[in-house]
């Protein structure tokens, strides 16, 4: 059988090499380094670990929990991996970096179906392939990316504004409008001189995240974070992201002070992102600010706003929930290269990338899992996000359907977890050809 390229030997990669070694299918797997390296990788291993060394939190009330249960049933190498290679870290799944990549480069470069080519990739390989090189592609694919696809499809910059779940906003405090009365796509909230001069003063003195040496911070003028808006002068928000110009909140017949105006994300309207409010502050510092605007003193923030290096596709165009290209056959893209934040994140897609693959190179169709599971949900808001300033995302609750009836937000979250495991398993289950053995719970 003909190999299937996978490009990249990050966490999406070596999953997506995985899944296709499980079912059979021999894997080319190119990765560059150490030959060529990135400005943030260390050493050659694979699945090398290179910002925090947590998989993210544990438990049922967990988004992320729940999509590493799903991986463990999917008979996930980077779970595995995870379990064999884990420290103490709280209610995290934390890893060994050194242990974690060692073991996931020593199972994969033994499988006798496997070739590792340590070499830099520089055209899309002709044939079955999994693109997964991360969110430090090398320029000569990134331009090859460009001249198939487009210019404009290809992103090499990370200016993400926070997004919050809808059901955590105050919209007895907001209104819904356009300016100068056109359709009432936005969420509006309104602030007095006074709510903004406080705010104002806070974003000023807010604390900045410290950059890598290898982030890119020199901004380009349409992504300069809110807070460089503000230190420009008092009144710059109130003629950016913030202007009140044509937006009458109904209630007083007014025009307000200011405006933070919110953005769906999604089609079913989960998740909001904040206009213009991409920062590169800390988290905590972040929540802080967000938590002072009316109508979000509660939001519950589903991902924070991020400034730094990235290089991502604008999947909505690009991508099937399959993670298959719409316009490609046979090519599918895994990991931050298709648009996810997070090394779970990045090694689901790579699982579901490689599932894809191996299933064309049996003459099967792509699949894609129920929306009720994380990973279900994660791929279809890839495919289906609005694709205007497509910003990566990470795993969260805003991307399963919610459930009905009065219940605490604890329980609410456990059930949540309970239906999308189920839905998962069942979906797994009815896989032809079927996949190996899950890997045990801890």
């Amino acid at each position: 059988m003909e190999r299937v390229n996978v490009v990249g030997g990050g966490l999406a990669g070596s999953e997506a090499a995985w899944t296709l070694l499980r079912l059979g299918i021999p894997v080319r797997l190119y990765e560059m380094r150490p030959k060529r390296m990135t400005p943030a990788h260390a050493t050659g291993l694979l699945a090398e670990l290179v910002c925090s060394n947590s998989l993210g939190g544990e438990g049922m009330a967990n988004a992320k929990g729940l999509l590493q249960a799903e991986m463990r049933l999917a008979g996930s190498l980077v779970m595995e991996a995870a379990e064999r290679a884990r420290v103490p870290a709280g209610g995290a799944l934390a890893v060994d970096r050194e242990e974690f990549g060692h073991f996931i480069t020593e199972r994969l470069s033994r499988h006798p179906l496997l070739e590792l080519v340590r070499e830099e990739v520089r055209e899309i390989p002709e044939g079955l392939t999994v693109l997964a090189t991360g969110p430090l592609t090398a320029e000569p694919l990134a331009e090859a990316l460009k001249r198939r696809f487009g210019d404009h499809f290809l992103s090499y910059y990370d200016a993400a504004s926070p997004v919050v779940l809808y059901e955590s906003v105050d919209l007895s405090k907001c209104f819904r409008a356009g300016r100068y009365g056109q359709s009432a796509d936005y969420l509006n909230c309104p602030m007095t001189e006074e709510e903004y001069r406080r705010f104002y003063e806070a974003l000023v003195a807010a604390e900045k995240h410290q950059p890598h040496e290898w982030e890119n911070l020199q901004f380009f003028e349409a992504c300069v974070p809110v807070e460089e808006l503000a230190r420009r002068g008092y009144q710059t928000l109130l003629f950016g992201p913030l202007k009140p110009v044509g937006l009458r909140d109904p209630r007083t017949g007014k025009e307000p002070f200011a405006v933070v105006q919110l953005r769906q994300e999604d089609k079913a309207g989960r998740l909001w992102s904040l206009v213009g409010f991409q920062t590169g502050l800390k988290w905590p510092e972040q929540k802080r600010l967000i938590q002072m605007i009316p109508g979000l003193e509660n939001a519950e923030i589903v991902r924070y706003g991020v400034m730094h290096r990235n290089t991502y596709l604008n999947a909505p165009r690009l991508l099937r929930e399959t993670l298959e290209f719409r316009e490609a056959e046979g090519l599918f893209a895994a990991g931050v290269l298709a648009g996810v934040e997070g090394y779970l994140e990045s090694a689901a897609t790579g699982f579901l990338a490689g599932l894809n693959a191996a299933r064309r190179a049996l003459g099967l169709p792509p699949v894609a899992p129920p929306e009720e599971s994380l990973l279900g949900g994660l791929v279809r808001y890839l495919a289906t996000a609005n694709p205007e300033g497509f910003q990566p995302m990470y795993a969260n609750w805003g991307l399963v359907p919610p459930l009905e009836g009065r219940m605490g937000k604890k329980e609410k979250r456990e059930a949540m977890f309970r239906r999308g495991l189920e839905a998962f398993e069942g979906w797994l289950a009815a896989l032809n050809p079927p996949l190996p053995a899950k890997v045990p719970a801890p």
